[in-house]
């Protein structure tokens, strides 16, 4: 795929603070001020565009980092939110009524699916969940009710890669809107260019990329943000997922350095699934040529962020997976931890972890087994120093059987 200059949309951000500064300053007001009367009532009644109102709504920090994502997806506008599932479910819920219908890719994070699963049926919202790498499963399950599509690019834990080029023909085809979370693939794909409606994030991931904030966030159309934000009808208003400035601030000045980090993330998980399958383990990535989907990553990504910074290996057992990752941490390879995308590797068991939401059964049915462990692979210099210290804790684990 022709490569989208994300990369060049990143570095010509400028937005300058208050005083000149090379960093935007941070808004730290819960409301504004207007200098006349009218111009509030304006504001409220949607009648007027630019003003300040109050920091549920927007505020010059959560703009400055929205026009940011906005540009790196290629969307119109952005908004971004106090965690990605509320970007998540904002979107959903202004998009869906009761008697509405999703048809959504069965593997998924596991709050995603337990919000469409569990939470959304209390609203009269149903889902189907199908295998959203086979579009005829989607193009059967979709109805007269279907109000949208949902999948990620890169899914939550088995690394699959959904054709959002043919979602996007499914969704159009029948009147519906195609919603894909891109969380896992920043930079690595661009779904709007690919026939995606609304791009989510859940910015605590890779684009903040150091494990110590909790974001989202929506990328769509004007009309789509501005309906989010509406004053009296819009979800992300009245739900009230806001954002605190500071850390609107922080993820801002870590999205500079993204495409080094994406790039250096794909390159150490790459280099660690080629070794240590060359060893006989199994492992799922997309980089390598055994991965069902591998051609279609090359063809629909941008090359140069390669294949992504998460791997799996399948121990079989939930007490090897368990002894693995506990040996790992003592070796210092990581930590033994939920969430992905940071400088340093982390790992966890999903069957037992993100995705315990979803009913045993059904994870047993996807291969989503107890024996699993999902790495998110850090920003190590030295790649082989790691793949020496994971071979031993594999082959510790398995000795003592």
């Amino acid at each position: 795929m022709k490569d989208f200059k994300s990369a060049d949309r990143i570095q010509d951000l400028q937005f300058f603070g208050e005083f000149g500064g090379v960093n935007p300053s941070i808004c730290d007001s819960s409301t504004f001020t207007f200098l006349q009367a009218q111009t509030m009532s304006d504001v409220f009644e949607g009648k007027k565009e630019g003003c300040y109102l109050y920091s549920r709504h927007w505020n010059p920090s959560n703009h400055y980092l929205s026009k940011a994502l906005a540009q790196m997806e290629d969307t119109e506008s952005a908004l971004v939110t106090s965690s990605g599932m509320a970007a998540i479910s904002s979107t959903i819920m202004q998009i869906c009524q009761a008697g509405d219908e999703i048809v959504s890719s069965r593997t998924i994070y596991g709050g995603s699916y337990a919000l469409l699963k569990n939470f959304l049926p209390k609203f009269g919202i149903t889902t189907k969940f199908v295998n959203t790498t086979k579009p005829e499963e989607v193009a059967n399950a979709v109805s007269k009710r279907t109000k949208l599509i949902y999948c990620e690019t890169i899914s939550n834990p088995l690394l699959e890669i959904t054709d959002i080029r043919e979602m996007s023909k499914i969704a159009k085809a029948n009147n519906c809107l195609l919603v894909v979370d891109n969380t896992f693939s920043p930079l690595i794909f661009t779904p709007a260019h690919l026939g995606a409606d609304i791009v989510v994030h859940s910015l605590t991931k890779f684009i903040n990329g150091m494990s110590d904030c909790v974001a989202g966030a929506v990328c769509a159309s004007h009309e789509f943000i501005n309906l989010l934000y509406e004053v009296s009808s819009g979800a992300a208003m009245l739900l009230g997922p806001v954002l605190d400035t500071h850390r609107s601030a922080s993820i801002l000045k870590n999205m500079r350095t993204l495409p080094i980090r994406m790039q250096q993330h794909a390159h150490n998980a790459l280099s660690l699934s080629e070794k240590l399958t060359a060893d006989g383990y199994r492992i799922i990535y997309p980089g390598l040529d055994n991965h069902p989907q591998h051609a279609l990553i090359k063809e629909i990504s941008h090359s140069k962020y390669g294949s992504g910074g998460l791997m799996v290996i399948d121990l079989k057992e939930k007490e090897k997976a368990d002894r693995f990752m506990e040996s790992m941490q003592e070796a210092n390879v990581g930590y033994l931890a939920v969430s992905l995308g940071a400088y340093k590797t982390l790992f966890s068991a999903p069957g037992h972890s993100t995705s315990s939401e979803i009913p045993e059964e059904e994870r047993t049915m996807m291969g989503l087994t107890h024996g699993l462990v999902r790495i998110s692979i850090g920003l190590d210099d030295n790649i082989d120093r790691t793949y020496q210290k994971m071979k031993h804790c594999i082959e510790s684990v398995l000795a003592k059987d």
